[in-house]
C-alpha cells in the first residue's frame, strides 16, 4: 500500500507518545443508530463530516470511525452486524474525512477483516479491533501485509461471545497478561512493536470495581513495551459513580479519568469531547510530562 501524508503523521505522532513527549487525543465518531453515547447522531456523510470537521479544529490527533456498536450488551440481544451495512455506514465518511483532511489520520474501529481491508482502501490509516485480532483470522495478515498501526483491546470471551459475569483471578494480571499475549504474538507474526497498541478495554466485561482497580494499576499496562489507549469517554461506570448521571452529564468524570490516564503515562486517550478532553490533557501534559 503506497504511504499515504496520514500515514507518515500518524507514526510522528505515535513515536511522540512513545517517547512520552504528548498524548494523543483519539475522537470517536460512530456513524451508528445504537452506540450508547451518540448513537443516531451521525448516521450520514454529512452529519459525520461536519462532526469531523469540528474534532479536528478541537484538537483530535486521530479520528476513530465506528459503523457498529460495540458495547457488550448489543452483542448479548444481537448477532454481530452484517459486513455490508457496516461498511455502507463507514466508507463514504472515511472518504469524505480523507479527502477534506489529506494529513489527519484515521482509525477504523472494527474488528472484521473485509471491513478494515475496503476501509485502508478508503483512506484509514489503523485498525481499532476490540477482539484483539482473535474474532478474524485474517485481521492479523491484513495489518501485517498493510503495515499499519493495530489497537489491540481486552475483552473477555469474543465480541459474538462476552460472557454475562465474567470471572478473573486478579483483574490487572489477568488483562495485561491477555493483552501482552496477543500483542506478542501479533509480534512473532511479523508486526512490528511500534504498530501495536494495547487497550485494557475499560467498561467491557468488568464490574465497577474492576474497571476503578485496571484505571489505579494503569502503570502495568504503560510499564510494557507497547503503547497504551485507554477508552473511558461517558461510559457506565462513571455515572454510576456519580450517582447515576445520564450519557451528557459525564463530561467532569471523564475529565478525572483522562488526567489519572495520562499521570499513570497512558499515551492515547480515546474520547467524545474532543475540545473539553483536549484542555485536560494540555494541562496534564504541561504537569506530568513538562510539556506546555
Amino acid at each position: 500500500m503506497k504511504i499515504r501524508p496520514s500515514d507518515s503523521r500518524l507514526n510522528e505522532l505515535l513515536k511522540l507518545a512513545r517517547e512520552g513527549k504528548r498524548t494523543l487525543i483519539m475522537g470517536v465518531l460512530n456513524t451508528t443508530p445504537d452506540s450508547f453515547s451518540d448513537g443516531g447522531e451521525f448516521l450520514n456523510a454529512e452529519s459525520a463530516l461536519k462532526q469531523a470537521s469540528r474534532m479536528v479544529e478541537e484538537g483530535a490527533d486521530i479520528i476513530d470511525v465506528g459503523g457498529e456498536s460495540t458495547r457488550p450488551s448489543t452483542f448479548r440481544v444481537h448477532s454481530p452486524l452484517d459486513s455490508s451495512i457496516e461498511m455502507k455506514r463507514i466508507l463514504p465518511v472515511i472518504a469524505e474525512i480523507r479527502d477534506r483532511f489529506p494529513y489527519m489520520p484515521i482509525s477504523v474501529d472494527t474488528y472484521k477483516a473485509d471491513v478494515a481491508r475496503e476501509a485502508m482502501e478508503s483512506g484509514s490509516n489503523m485498525v481499532n479491533d476490540i477482539s484483539a485480532m482473535r474474532h478474524d483470522p485474517e485481521m492479523l495478515p491484513l495489518v501485517l501485509k498493510a503495515n499499519l498501526p493495530v489497537c489491540l483491546m481486552h475483552i473477555p470471551g469474543l465480541p459474538t461471545r462476552i460472557p454475562d459475569n465474567p470471572v478473573y483471578t486478579d483483574v490487572v494480571s489477568d488483562v495485561l497478561s491477555h493483552l501482552l499475549s496477543c500483542a506478542a504474538g501479533a509480534e512473532s507474526a511479523g508486526i512490528k512493536r511500534n504498530n501495536i497498541i494495547i487497550d485494557p478495554g475499560i467498561g467491557f466485561g468488568k464490574s465497577l470495581f474492576e474497571n476503578l482497580a485496571l484505571l489505579r494499576h494503569l502503570d502495568q499496562f504503560t510499564k510494557s513495551p507497547y503503547l497504551t489507549l485507554v477508552g473511558t469517554s461517558r461510559k457506565s461506570f462513571i455515572g454510576k459513580i456519580l450517582g447515576d448521571l445520564p450519557v451528557n452529564e459525564r463530561v467532569e468524570g471523564t475529565a478525572a479519568t483522562v488526567a489519572l490516564a495520562i499521570q499513570h503515562g497512558v499515551g492515547i486517550v480515546r474520547v467524545h469531547d474532543v475540545l473539553e478532553m483536549s484542555r485536560v490533557v494540555r494541562v496534564s501534559d504541561a504537569i506530568t510530562r513538562g510539556i506546555h
